[in-house]
């Protein structure tokens, strides 16, 4: 089935081996090395509920250099999704600005944001949002088909190559219900990376997953970050935080940086 026609491509998705050691970097090595590749200056969040306002965010301010693999913590209801969705621009700031390289999100029109996200992001999500009628390779095709990305016969190699980088090649024709769901997990990251984007967003991706599958997207992720990607990913899992390079405390929509591990993860 083609479901895809385009003209023009970009990139290389190929991941990287697994099982790569992140660096230890620190924010004055970060400094030193780059200016932010995201910035985030009093964001504020406010959603109507009925006759009132529940303010989700509290004009938060955060910076993510090139390279980092950060890890957004902090209990249920803190305003961690909420943060993701300003950044990705999936959901409208109440106030302040939002950068990412010299792109301004929050000025951004829906068309405009929908092209820029799908060029720019590859988000993956804790419930994988893959379509259940397209076989895995259409899957993570689609990405290309959306941004005009795609390209006669180069981008279906492109994408059997993600799936085979993430041990799927053999699973390339089936539909998403023939296999696990640690599988359909590496699918949903094959597809995020369809485009070649500087910026993973990752949304509880381990979430639904046994530890060992956990383990197994962590070291993709890891391998990603060797090769030059950026991570946001919001996370509940205390083994994965103590392996990424930097972690983000939200207490009730506000950034709590410097935290110690154990404070991030009981708040």
């Amino acid at each position: 089935m083609n479901i895809l026609h385009r003209k023009n491509g970009k990139g290389n998705g190929a991941i990287p081996d697994q099982g790569v050691e992140l660096p230890v970097i620190s924010p004055d090595q970060l400094l030193d090395q780059a200016k932010p590749l995201i910035r985030m200056r009093e964001v504020v969040k406010v959603y109507q509920t009925g006759a009132s306002e529940l303010v989700a965010l509290k004009g938060i301010d955060l910076d993510i250099y090139p390279g980092e693999f950060v890890a957004i913590v902090g209990k249920s209801g803190a305003g961690k999704t909420t943060l993701i969705n300003m950044l990705t621009g999936i959901d409208h700031l109440t106030s302040g600005e939002v950068w990412v390289g010299e792109t301004p999100i929050h000025q951004l029109n829906e068309n405009e944001l929908a092209l820029w996200r799908g060029r720019t992001l590859g988000i993956v999500y804790q419930s994988f949002h893959l379509m259940n009628s397209l076989s895995l390779l259409n899957n993570v095709m689609l990405p290309m088909d959306f941004c005009g990305t795609f390209q006669g016969r180069a981008s279906p190699a492109l994408a059997l190559e993600l799936l085979r980088e993430m041990e799927l090649e053999d699973h390339a024709y089936k539909l998403p219900n023939a296999i696990s769901g640690g599988q359909q997990q590496r699918v949903a990251i094959a597809r995020a990376l369809a485009n070649d984007p500087p910026i993973i967003v990752a949304d509880e991706p381990t979430g639904r997953l046994d530890s060992t599958t956990a383990d197994t997207v962590f070291d993709i992720f890891a391998g990603l970050i060797s090769k030059g990607k950026t991570i946001v990913m919001v996370t509940h899992d205390s083994s994965l935080v103590q392996r990424v390079t930097r972690s983000v405390r939200i207490v009730d929509g506000e950034v709590m940086e410097g935290a110690s591990l154990q404070q991030a993860m009981r708040s």
